[in-house]
């Protein structure tokens, strides 16, 4: 649950707890359900209200006391690592769970907090489909934001769940605030927030869908967020396209990164 990773845009992956429940269209076909639920059955992912599912919460499952150490021995190590790859350690927590999901034990919350704040030679990337539970949630963990060593991003599928989600993580003090546009299942631009404000949106991800059944991504909708991104001065990650199909040679991958403390 604490290990290096695939993902493009971290180094390692920390899972403090598996599960989830699902909030909105981007978790339909979610790969974390497929993998803790239906293939390893380590626990039963919560169901959103749909025209054929009733909701359901669902069970949240704590990971070992090694695996929640292996933070600390990466933050002993943190400076042989910039030295290798020219950055600090980027940490993506949680791959397979949502750190501000409200039906997870409040104590859980607090010992990772006391985690991140120990560990302050890693970048921890915190990403939510819950942006409205922050506050409450780290004022109930007795955490202060910005911690210096936080980027705290929110996930948007897509331009409703962006602009609902924005104008709620805008407010929230980050070290770096970022966006993860995936999985991409509908157009998505950051125009209508010029004038409203995109002040503190330092980082947008963008990529398609993986998985069996996964759902297009158009390619004018990469084409016009990474336009987006460069007029308005956020850095801007792609990872991949939808399938996780090869990436032509005459592509414009653009892998960015926000420019953060040394």
């Amino acid at each position: 649950m604490g290990e290096k990773t695939e993902i493009a845009w971290c180094d390692s992956t920390f899972n403090p707890w598996i599960g989830c429940q699902k909030v909105s269209p981007g978790c339909d076909l979610c790969y974390a359900e497929d993998m803790m639920d239906k293939r390893y059955h380590r626990v039963t992912w919560g169901q959103r209200k749909t025209e054929d599912t009733a909701p359901s919460v669902g069970t949240r499952v704590r990971t070992s006391v090694a695996n929640w150490r292996q933070p600390v021995i990466w933050n002993k190590h943190a400076a042989a690592f910039q030295a290798q790859h020219g950055h600090r350690q980027r940490v993506f927590c949680s791959s397979l769970a949502d750190v501000f999901d409200n039906q997870v034990p409040e104590e859980w919350r607090a010992d990772l907090f006391r985690m991140i704040e120990a560990t302050p030679e890693l970048d921890w990337l915190l990403l939510t489909k819950r942006p409205e539970n922050i506050e409450k949630l780290l004022k109930r963990a007795d955490v202060g934001m910005p911690l210096p060593n936080v980027w705290l991003g929110f996930t948007a599928e897509d331009q409703e769940h962006f602009d609902r989600r924005w104008p709620i993580m805008r407010e929230i003090p980050a070290a770096v605030r970022f966006c993860s546009y995936e999985p991409a299942i509908g157009e998505l631009r950051l125009t209508p927030h010029y004038r409203s404000g995109l002040g503190g949106l330092n980082w947008l991800i963008c990529g398609g869908e993986s998985g069996k059944g996964h759902r297009p991504m158009h390619p004018i909708w990469e084409r016009d967020i990474r336009f987006d991104c460069e007029q308005a001065g956020i850095s801007y990650f792609f990872k991949q396209l939808a399938g996780k199909q090869a990436i032509p040679a005459d592509f414009p991958l653009v892998r960015q990164f926000p420019e953060v403390r040394p």
